[in-house]
């Protein structure tokens, strides 16, 4: 670790803490202008504790190398309030001007303590400057990757909600697939299906691709890994949905179903499915 030297700006934090932040917290809420997305109570006590955090990790090391230990109480509180204003509804910006919104009272205070050292006065406004730019920047880099993970759940668990399986009857599933099947929708509609084939003991399964819009090689291969995916679990495969157009594609492209029965509709899938596990369907007597 490299020995603090006689940090201004950790002193200068530490000797008008109360001035700067009641002027860092108006430059703050001028800054939010009518979107109020924090109370002034939580908004305070961020403030007043990423100040303290600050100034115990300069009067510890020199520079602004905020990848050292002494500032991980400082990144910390950054993570937290990166995270928690971007599930809030803040902007990046709005989330990083917590921290830029600093510059001007320090400055002011920094240039009152230096008002007869002009070089040290510039030396010091440098190093702040760059120390929390590089701190700003760090809120930046939280926040958008906590906002990554929250679209990457949602996309998950929307990949999840456009898949069920249904039971239509004793032993019969049926798998409705909306949207475009791509390898990672693919692998969840494979181990959804598999997963329910497993509690219920279905013998044949239906997979109706009504609502896909476009069959291609890819999305044939990967209907195909399904059904033997299904077949290996003991569960006979029927594709229900196959429109005109469709039928024309899979043959233009000389895809290869194999014996996978084939129907236009689900209406017809499921008859064939139900006399696949020995029932049948007639009409009811008139009155």
């Amino acid at each position: 670790m490299v020995q603090a030297r006689d940090s201004i700006l950790a002193r200068t934090i530490r000797e008008h803490e109360s001035e700067i932040l009641e002027q860092w917290l108006r430059e703050q809420k001028a800054a939010m202008g009518r979107r109020e997305l924090i109370g002034d109570a939580e908004l305070r006590e961020q403030s007043r504790e990423f100040l303290n955090l600050l100034s115990n990790a300069l009067q510890r090391v020199d520079g602004t190398d905020i990848t050292v230990a002494e500032f991980d109480p400082v990144r910390r509180l950054l993570d937290d309030l990166s995270r928690s204003r971007g599930l809030s509804g803040s902007t990046t910006s709005e989330t990083a001007t917590f921290v830029f919104s600093l510059k001007k009272p320090l400055f002011s205070y920094l240039g009152r303590e230096l008002i007869n050292d002009a070089p040290r006065l510039a030396t010091e406004v440098w190093v702040a400057t760059e120390l929390l730019d590089k701190l700003g920047l760090y809120t930046t880099e939280v926040f958008q990757k906590s906002r990554e993970e929250v679209i990457l759940r949602q996309q998950q668990d929307m990949l999840e909600l456009s898949t069920p399986v249904v039971k239509l009857w004793e032993g019969v599933l049926a798998l409705p697939m909306i949207g475009t099947l791509d390898s990672a929708r693919t692998q969840i509609v494979m181990e959804t299906l598999l997963q329910r084939i497993v509690e219920t003991g279905a013998a044949v399964a239906i997979l109706d691709i009504t609502g896909v819009p476009t069959v291609d090689t890819l999305v044939a291969q990967h209907l195909i890994k399904t059904i033997t995916a299904a077949r290996l679990m003991g569960a006979d495969c029927i594709i229900s949905g196959i429109r005109p157009q469709i039928a024309q594609t899979i043959v233009h492209l000389g895809v290869e179903l194999g014996d996978v029965a084939t129907k236009a509709t689900l209406a017809d899938a499921f008859r064939v499915a139900l006399r696949r596990v020995g029932l049948t369907v007639t009409s009811g007597a008139k009155a």
